[in-house]
């Protein structure tokens, strides 16, 4: 039987502390799972719902966009992913009595995790202005509402269409079609704040702004580097693929500034020997400080090209632009500079020398360590440069893998939510739905905060997601949204987003992943894209949490039927009552998506078509892979102060809190910590169990401050700290951002403890 939600706010920055894990998943994460499910869905509805996550006939996880292999485990999901379907396929509902019980002033009040714990939302409630909580509202009026202010706009880059990566393809395609038809490109999205970064390298360097690699790559590497990433907690079923690695012999590197318990070892838990031994996973770990990979990476390229026969020449000059201005900026990279910006040793960088000149096939993988820095983009071009002088893209078991989070943020730019899309794209946009879109660019995420904060936007409305906790600099994305005439969120579960409001609000339960969808002409399934570029089905097998739910597909249709009216030739009825439909009109503007529907027919889908992996052939500027020189940067750190990190916990997936642990860093029934090196908390005067003011310093002089938090004396990188997103989150300057994709620099924010007023 399921249990009720927490009728009290938990305190979460009084948490147990003990020493860090050293191995993840094993019978631990079985005992999690099936507690955690239990809470939620009851046993019965634990089986039937677990049995079908990731499976070929059934519906594709929530959580991380992490692929499948052609042969599926019975329980082909992790502990993470039980944990996402859990939350969505929950018993626990939030009515209209809830509302009615719960002023905005006391939702407000309610941290996240509180919020998220009440369960699904059943019907479309609305804020007017000036009311003290949210009330029942009809879909009809809802859409009135939501056309009324949108046509009342100046203009139509005076409203902001925000996409959550849990979108469907079908649903985020017409999304975009409503935005353009609309007359803008004010689509912003999750990947603006993730891995905008690698988009941008990708495509200046190889041509294609997504991963080249498959999952059998992984399994027959000789090489794996993982840098900036813990798959431990953000992609658990990662481990299997680097298991498999191990097995069949490949070496793994681990660059980052925590040791991560997932990467020291895998107890797979769909094994016997997994559960009583394990696999060692990381051969060499470099303890990198934070933003230091650029310079490491630099200074490999360097010895790289100094060392005979380590470069594949024939690759280079067939395939390549740009290789003397590399080895012009290489030949300057310094040792002394570089064991300065990384906190390494010349003994490790050495060793991962030789590891990758040993290597034929080499795989890189990467995740937020190395996209939420200013020189995030430049950082990866130099990835990228690596992998071109030793010729390893376009080969079996070599390339690029920049692992994405959620489960089809890459499926949604591919469908056109893009703030800057190609010409290509909205020309056969505008031959198809005989439209005529905008050309000049619209807001990202960034610049849509901006906007709004300075009254040049003035609709807001989510397709899922969590925008306000997600986005930078709390406390101005906050003020941002209520400057806001309207927000709107398309929602499964409530979250802090729905009690920051604009002046009139919205929220419109929708179907989850884990819901039956049936329309007009019968049973609907609907389509999403992993991390790979592999494209397949997800069929949801529950009874929807109420019979008010609409879907997606079917709440952007209404919408745009609403506000476009009798003036639109799309035919948003008919998408709305068979889904094929929309994919058969993807398939005549999106290249390699041709004959959609009979391919997605097939189990397990179809992939992508990627160049560069398929034929060796790079459509960039050059009509070659372009190697790239920009200037190494690292953050210098004035003396007293710390670079901190934002980073998950193990019960937590992007801004979801499942729970108040994180068991694998040792942290139990709390949130509010920072993790520092011992000689370096020592050093500002703080014992571990202290209560610091994590205080954020930027050049504009703005005063952040996360108050409250425990120090932990934790093996960071010294000069380095982490804690918890989004708590932390408004300590990261809307202003501070990647150049070239303005992702936030999450990722190194100089901050200063001092002790709290409490302590």
């Amino acid at each position: 039987m399921a249990s009720k939600p927490p009728a009290g706010d938990p305190v979460q920055d009084a948490p147990e502390v003990s020493g860090p894990r050293h191995s993840a998943a094993g019978l631990p994460a079985v005992g999690h799972t099936l507690r955690m499910s239990r809470q939620q869905m009851g046993l019965a509805r634990t089986a039937r719902t677990l049995l079908k996550v990731n499976q070929k006939d059934g519906f594709d996880c929530p959580g991380c966009a992490w692929p499948e292999g052609e042969d599926r485990h019975v329980a082909e999901f992790c502990e993470n992913g039980a944990k996402a379907v859990a939350e969505e396929a929950t018993l626990r509902r939030v009515t209209p009595e809830f509302f009615a019980a719960h002023p905005l002033a006391d939702l407000a009040g309610r941290s996240g995790y509180w919020l998220g714990q009440q369960g699904r939302i059943t019907e479309p409630v609305y804020a007017a202005e000036g009311a003290d909580r949210y009330e029942p509202v009809s879909w009809e009026r809802a859409f009135a509402i939501i056309a009324e202010e949108l046509t009342a706009l100046d203009s139509p880059d005076e409203a902001v269409f925000y996409t959550s990566g849990r979108t469907s393809n079908e649903a985020a395609f017409l999304l975009q079609l409503l935005a353009r038809e609309f007359g803008t490109n004010n689509l912003p999205d999750c990947s603006n704040m993730c891995h905008e970064s690698s988009g941008s390298a990708l495509t200046e360097t190889i041509g294609v702004g997504k991963g080249s690699v498959s999952l059998e790559d992984l399994h027959h590497a000789d090489l794996i580097i993982v840098a900036g990433q813990n798959p431990g907690t953000n992609h658990p079923r990662m481990l299997s693929a680097l298991e498999k690695a191990k097995a069949a012999g490949a070496k793994i590197i681990s660059v980052n500034p925590l040791p991560e318990a997932g990467l020291e070892k895998f107890k797979n838990p769909q094994t016997a020997r997994g559960m009583l031994q394990g696999t060692s996973l990381t051969d060499l770990f470099l303890q990198i400080r934070i933003g230091g990979d650029q310079a490491l990476f630099r200074l490999l390229n360097k010895l790289v090209i100094e060392t005979e026969g380590a470069v594949d020449e024939a690759f280079v000059a067939e395939h390549t632009h740009g290789y003397e201005e590399l080895a012009a900026a290489a030949k300057a990279a310094d040792w002394d500079e570089t064991l300065a910006a990384t906190g390494l040793d010349r003994a490790g960088i050495e060793q991962a020398l030789a590891m990758i000149l040993a290597s034929q096939r080499t795989i890189v993988c990467w995740a937020m360590g190395l996209t939420q820095h200013k020189h995030a983009v430049a950082t990866i071009r130099e990835v990228v440069n690596l992998l071109l002088l030793r010729g390893a893209i376009g080969r079996p078991g070599a390339g690029v893998c920049p692992v994405r989070g959620h489960s089809n943020v890459q499926g949604d730019r591919t469908m056109g939510i893009f703030e800057r899309p190609a010409p290509a794209f909205l020309d056969a946009l505008d031959r198809e739905f005989k439209i005529t879109s905008p050309r000049h660019h619209g807001y990202d995420t960034v610049r849509a905060i901006q906007a709004l904060r300075d009254g040049e936007a003035k609709v807001f409305l989510a397709m899922g997601g969590n925008f306000v906790a997600a986005s930078p600099d709390t406390e101005v994305t906050e003020a941002a949204i209520q400057r806001a005439r309207l927000t709107v969120h398309v929602s499964t579960k409530l979250n802090r987003s729905h009690v920051v409001t604009g002046a009139r609000a919205l929220i419109l339960p929708t179907l989850g992943r884990t819901d039956k969808d049936v329309q007009a002409s019968g049973k609907q399934f609907v389509t999403v894209e992993d991390s790979m570029g592999l494209v397949h089905a997800s069929r949801g097998n529950l009874r929807p949490a109420g019979p008010k739910l609409l879907s997606e597909p079917a709440i952007v249709a209404r919408l745009a039927r609403a506000v476009l009216g009798e003036a639109s030739a799309t035919p948003w009825e008919e998408f709305e009552r068979d889904y094929g439909t929309i994919r058969d009109r993807i398939a005549r503007v999106i290249p390699g998506f041709e004959d959609f529907n009979e391919r997605i027919a097939r189990p397990g889908g179809f992939a992508l078509p990627h160049a560069p992996r398929d034929e060796r052939r790079f459509p960039t500027r050059t009509g070659k892979a372009n190697f790239t020189a920009a200037p190494v940067e690292y953050p210098e750190v004035p003396e007293g102060r710390l670079l901190l990190q934002t980073l998950r916990s193990h019960d937590q997936y992007n801004t979801t809190i499942y729970g108040l642990d994180d068991r694998y860093r040792g942290i139990k029934g709390g949130r509010r910590v920072v993790l520092v090196h011992p000689e370096d908390a020592r050093a500002l005067g703080f014992a571990d169990g202290d209560r610091a003011d994590l205080v954020g310093e930027w050049t504009d002089g703005t005063e952040r401050r996360a108050p409250g938090f425990r120090v932990v004396h934790y093996p960071t990188a010294r000069g380095c700290a982490a804690a918890y997103y989004p708590e932390t989150n408004v300590l990261v300057p809307l202003d501070s951002t990647a150049d070239v994709s303005n992702t936030p620099a999450s990722k190194s924010v100089i901050v200063r403890l001092e002790q709290s007023a409490a302590a």
